[in-house]
């Protein structure tokens, strides 16, 4: 046999002997994070007042809790009416739970449970919300502060983020402690009234706990959602974040000598800066299948399609391609690595002025894996010799700790999530921030899920024009919450 025969037969060996490895494991793949919940006693669901819990969410909505860029706009007396509006409308929950009352606004409240030897668990609502966007208040069905509920939704500014989850949560609370319940493992709930501008709420409400000596077994934030219409399933997927990206914002200031536009150098602050704002921005960190990210695709991939199972239970050989098929959207290219988004500049004050510096600020979300230092070290390595400063607007937040998905909390939230959405349950990483990042030293697991039940297309209103919340979803909210407390602290 000649030498080309022989190379050809060992090719076709090769190529056998990949495809039963394929085959083998593509058929023998298990999901990840994949919880047995016959081992899971969860707790019944108690009738609901869902037409009184929407009338409260809608009352809620009223309060004009907003957190502008500029703080000076903010009106303190809006958390003032909440406070007193939570304290009356919720009497039950506030004479089971001690009411503590940290940097300035924010809450933390405290069910004693009846075993102090048992780890508490940690429930996380905030109270502020985002602006309006100016001029768009006519493309609003309803006003955003009117808190309407018509055609089977409450209408309004922070509907679902997050007075949705503070309200529910507290009808689920009063409703437990109406009907005499009594906890054996502490429930606590911590309330930020500053999360939409990295403020100080949550960071004074984990200072307390810590002080205390307080480790939980887990904390509980707003975050991901039951997604109707996954990409992955093209069905509904329940997502809990085991983690959440870190988040920074770096300046660039091009200094330059100001002066008349008729008669500019050849170099300007403003071309300074473009140059450094673009080497940065086209130096991005690389995509990786790994991770929370990567997770939620293996964790969904037995729900999906054989090619995806294969590719996922083979990431040996396929992670080039799940990487360039997760990328093709934004929010897929998101969660595998750290992003870079220039947002705002600052010049001249006037069209014929040269600045005397040019400015920009670069926000960043940083990928579990990576830090502030290594996003530093690039953005510098990107403007190279161009004459620019590079500093961060505020001291980063560095990527939250993966929770666990083996831990007795995972198993509960699983358990319950996929018990009230009849889905497939996927841990996930959340691109966005959250006031829980600051509950690492209180506790080793964090995760961010609300039971909502929305299609991608109506995770758009949150931040922006009629955001809503629908009756339904009043219900599994305060539902989800009645049946954690009494699954989690009974125990």
């Amino acid at each position: 046999m000649g030498w080309k025969s022989k190379t050809a037969l060992t090719a076709v060996g090769l190529v056998l002997a990949v495809g039963a490895v394929v085959a083998v494991r593509t058929a023998t793949f298990k999901a990840p994070a994949a919880v047995d919940t016959s081992s899971i006693h969860l707790a019944s669901a108690r009738p609901v007042d869902v037409d009184l819990a929407a009338r409260h969410l809608g009352e809620a909505v009223r309060f004009q809790t907003v957190s502008h860029q500029d703080r000076a706009e903010d009106q303190p007396a809006e958390w003032d009416k909440l406070h007193a509006w939570l304290q009356a409308t919720y009497p039950d929950a506030h004479r089971v739970m001690g009411r503590e009352v940290v940097a300035g606004h924010a809450l933390v409240y405290t069910w004693q449970g009846t075993d102090r030897g048992l780890a508490p668990i940690v429930l996380m609502a905030h109270q502020d919300v985002v602006p309006v966007t100016p001029g768009s208040e006519g493309g609003w069905t309803h006003p955003p502060f009117d808190g309407v509920v018509a055609d089977g939704a409450v209408w309004g500014r922070g509907s679902i983020d997050d007075k949705g989850s503070l309200v529910t949560l507290f009808e689920a609370l009063d409703g437990l402690a109406k009907a005499g319940f009594t906890p054996k493992r502490t429930v606590i709930v911590v309330s930020g009234h500053d999360e939409e501008v990295r403020g100080v709420g949550a960071r004074a409400a984990a200072d307390l706990l810590k002080s205390r000596g307080i480790k939980a077994q887990f904390v509980l934030d707003e975050g991901m959602v039951v997604v109707e219409d996954h990409p992955v399933t093209k069905k509904p997927v329940a997502l809990i974040a085991t983690a959440e990206k870190g988040y920074a914002t770096l300046t660039v200031t091009a200094p330059a000598v100001g002066g008349h536009s008729s008669a500019p150098p050849r170099q300007t602050g403003v071309t300074t800066l473009a140059k450094a704002v673009l080497a940065i921005a086209d130096h991005p960190f690389p995509m990786k299948f790994e991770g929370p990210g990567a997770d939620m695709l293996k964790s969904l991939a037995p729900h999906s399609s054989t090619t995806i199972k294969m590719a996922a239970a083979n990431t040996w050989l396929f992670s080039p391609l799940l990487v360039s098929q997760t990328a093709k959207t934004p929010a897929g290219a998101a969660m595998l690595h750290t992003t870079i988004a220039p947002t705002m500049l600052k010049g001249s004050p006037k069209e014929n002025v040269l600045p005397q510096d040019a400015e920009a600020w670069i926000n960043y979300r940083i990928a579990p894996g990576d830090t502030s230092a290594d996003v530093m070290a690039r953005a510098k390595e990107a403007v190279g010799d161009l004459p620019v400063k590079l500093a961060w607007v505020k001291t980063p937040d560095e990527p939250s700790k993966v929770a666990s998905t083996t831990s007795e909390g995972w198993k509960t939230l699983a358990a319950l999530a996929g018990d009230e959405s009849k889905a497939p349950v996927a841990p996930a990483l959340m691109t966005a921030a959250s006031d829980s990042r600051y509950m690492g030293p209180i506790a080793d697991d964090i995760y961010k899920f609300q039971p909502l039940r929305l299609s991608v297309k109506d995770t758009e209103m949150i931040h922006g024009t009629n955001e809503h919340m629908t009756i339904a979803n009043v219900e599994r909210m305060v539902r989800f919450y009645q049946r954690l407390v009494e699954t989690a602290a009974a125990k």
